[in-house]
């Protein structure tokens, strides 16, 4: 007799996520993670040798992590288990290590598979590796963060970490033609509408999904939208970045090596991504402030003035006004000749100065304020450097114990080029004060 009150099935699948109905069945299926999953792929050649070893895998959201891992477990035949570091403790983990050691002597092993692994402290992390070690499971963790900054050494020493990438434009209209299939619908927009769709998932497979689900649930019957329109029925997609954690420090990165290279539009591009994301305006200030006196230094000498300035003209008039200043700054910075012979020349004498201890500076060059420290030799045959035709005495500076270094070497470059030349009559000049001595 049939059930008045099961559920119909089909009614129960339609009100499933559209990212659920799509997930894979088959390694086959899954797309993207081609340098893991091709013919030639890491994954690939593990699943051929019938041995598979614990596992880190590491990427963005949305781009398969859960899905290969238990897809992994099927193929090789190993009993699959799941759990959360962030609802799972230690009492979590012991039931399943003990689950797992029964399966052993049933004769089956067990992958372990462990979302946000990098949620666990580090006293838990440890809490894997004997169960690793004697092969109770095959651990395969997946994290959005970055594992060497996240995870024990000793863990990442036992594991291979596999670097999963974001979806290409070209993988997520794949996804989007099998969302069509399956629902029996073509997205109701436009060419530039279902670029557009795809730019806002990120790479991102699921949120895609999710945005598919959007359009369709938004879009009125016989109702083609195009862009602008289909950004005012969705809700648009906040760029995946964590201003504490990867995504803060590489595109901080990014901008700061493009202004070294001299690249305005690639540094606009960081600039602008990375205040699209919400990082803070004065973060990238004072990020500006250090590259003119990093990379640039006296090859412009008015660069550190235009970075300060844009950073007191955003703080005057916030935001969004303030940020063109910045703006401003990031050009001016990327356009500017760049030196970094200060920056060297600084690092140099900072090395000197902690290895050599704390040696006394000639006498010459200190005051006499008592007539005991005169008549002690302090200050004793110093030359006044206005007195001397060329404001320059030539006398010698460095402590005696260390003798004359040499820190500071310009440029061929910018402002530097005039300084250069101002270095070289200097040291010609003290060469000849030398020679009359002797």
């Amino acid at each position: 007799m049939a059930d008045l009150f099961a559920a119909d099935t089909s009614e129960t699948d339609r009100a499933r996520p559209l990212a659920d109905q799509l997930r894979p069945r088959s390694l086959d299926e899954v797309i993207g993670q081609t340098h893991l999953l091709g013919p030639e792929g890491t994954l690939r050649r593990m699943i051929a040798s019938g041995r598979l070893g614990s596992l880190i895998l590491w990427g963005p959201p949305g781009t398969g992590k859960t899905t290969v891992a238990r897809l992994l477990a099927d193929q090789i035949g190993y009993t699959f288990e799941q759990i959360s570091a962030v609802f799972s403790g230690v009492a979590d983990l012991k039931k399943v290590f003990e689950k797992a050691r029964f399966e052993r002597l049933s004769g089956h092993r067990t992958l372990l598979f462990v979302d946000e692994i990098h949620r666990f402290n580090r006293a838990q992390q440890d809490g894997f590796l004997p169960v690793m070690e004697d092969g109770t499971v095959v651990l395969v963790g997946a994290t959005t963060e970055n594992p060497s900054f996240e995870l024990n050494a000793a863990l990442l020493s036992r594991s291979q970490v596999l670097r999963f990438e974001s979806l290409s434009l070209d993988d997520l209209e794949k996804l989007v033609t099998r969302a069509e299939e399956l629902t029996g619908a073509a997205l109701p927009l436009d060419a530039e509408a279902r670029h557009t769709l795809l730019t806002l998932a990120d790479g991102d497979g699921r949120a895609l999904l999710g945005l598919v689900e959007e359009v369709l649930a938004s879009a009125k019957e016989g109702e083609t939208l195009d862009a602008a329109t289909m950004l005012t029925v969705i809700q648009r997609r906040a760029p995946i970045y964590d201003k504490a954690q990867d995504g803060h420090y590489n595109l901080i990165s990014a901008l700061h090596k493009t202004v070294r290279g001299s690249d305005p539009d690639a540094a606009l591009y960081y600039f602008a991504r990375m205040l699209d994301a919400g990082e803070d305006p004065l973060f990238l200030a004072r990020r500006l402030i250090r590259m003119a006196v990093e990379d640039i230094g006296l090859a412009d000498p008015q660069a550190l003035p235009q970075a300060v300035a844009g950073r007191d003209a955003y703080q005057m008039l916030g935001s969004p006004e303030g940020e063109l200043a910045l703006a401003q700054v990031v050009v001016y910075l990327a356009l500017a000749p760049k030196s970094n012979a200060v920056y060297t020349a600084f690092k140099g004498a900072t090395s000197v100065a902690k290895s050599t201890g704390s040696p006394t500076p000639p006498m010459v060059i200190l005051n006499a304020p008592t007539k005991l420290m005169k008549n002690s030799g302090y200050g004793d045959g110093y030359i006044y450097d206005h007195d001397t035709p060329e404001a320059f005495s030539g006398q010698e500076y460095f402590p005696e114990k260390i003798g004359r270094q040499k820190f500071y070497e310009p440029v061929e470059r910018g402002f530097e080029r005039d300084l250069r030349k101002r270095v070289d009559y200097f040291e010609r000049l003290r060469a000849a004060k030398r020679g009359e001595e002797e």
